[in-house]
């Protein structure tokens, strides 16, 4: 018969050496993609081209991996301001626009009334 560990809780089912694992504890994908999502990571890295001596091409690369409300608690929302990305962007980039074209328009009616009114 096995003997209890001594280690047990005081009420608590009994513990028995053979059956406690000693090694690292296993983590699925999930619970791993959990924690990365609610902390963040960020991976950096930088790449450099030389010939001689003389630089011909640096690329530095930054990624942030998060959750979208890490990622707003860290102040980056990017996403909601490109119209690539938000339709809500696009549209207010297109009203923009829109209204920059009818001032434009506006300003050249101006300017071809007050150009008749001189001749």
């Amino acid at each position: 018969m096995m003997e209890p560990d001594a280690f047990s809780a005081p009420g608590a089912a009994p513990a028995y050496a053979s059956e406690r694992s000693f090694g690292p504890t296993t983590t699925n994908l999930a619970d791993l993609l959990e924690r990365v999502l609610d902390k963040g990571i960020v991976i950096a890295g930088d790449i450099k081209i030389d010939l001689l001596d003389i630089e011909l091409l640096t690329i530095r690369l930054r990624l942030f991996v998060a959750s979208v409300d890490t990622a707003r608690k860290a102040g980056i929302d990017w996403w909601e301001t490109d119209p690539a990305l938000s339709s809500r962007a696009a549209r207010n980039a297109l009203a923009e626009e829109n209204a920059r074209l009818r001032e434009a328009l506006a300003a050249h009616e101006n300017g071809d009334s007050a150009s008749e009114q001189h001749s």
